[in-house]
């Protein structure tokens, strides 16, 4: 398994890595997802999670970028 240095992020993220970095409950990420306005998550190895670039994609189309 690859490790990651402080100031690095792995390329996917768990649904509680992700509420985490907007401060909501991982149950928003989830009707986020599913509402569609959000980037769909992946399944890796049976572990569903969230590619890491769709994410800073979404923040900079939102205006989140920074935050």
């Amino acid at each position: 398994m690859k490790s990651y240095t402080k100031g690095q992020q792995p390329p996917f993220l768990s649904d509680k890595s992700v509420a985490n970095r907007f401060e909501v409950h991982r149950a928003t990420v989830w009707r986020w997802s599913q509402s569609g306005t959000f980037p769909a998550p992946v399944k890796i190895n049976g572990s569903t999670r969230w590619k890491l670039s769709d994410i800073e994609a979404w923040e900079a189309k939102q205006g989140w970028a920074g935050l």
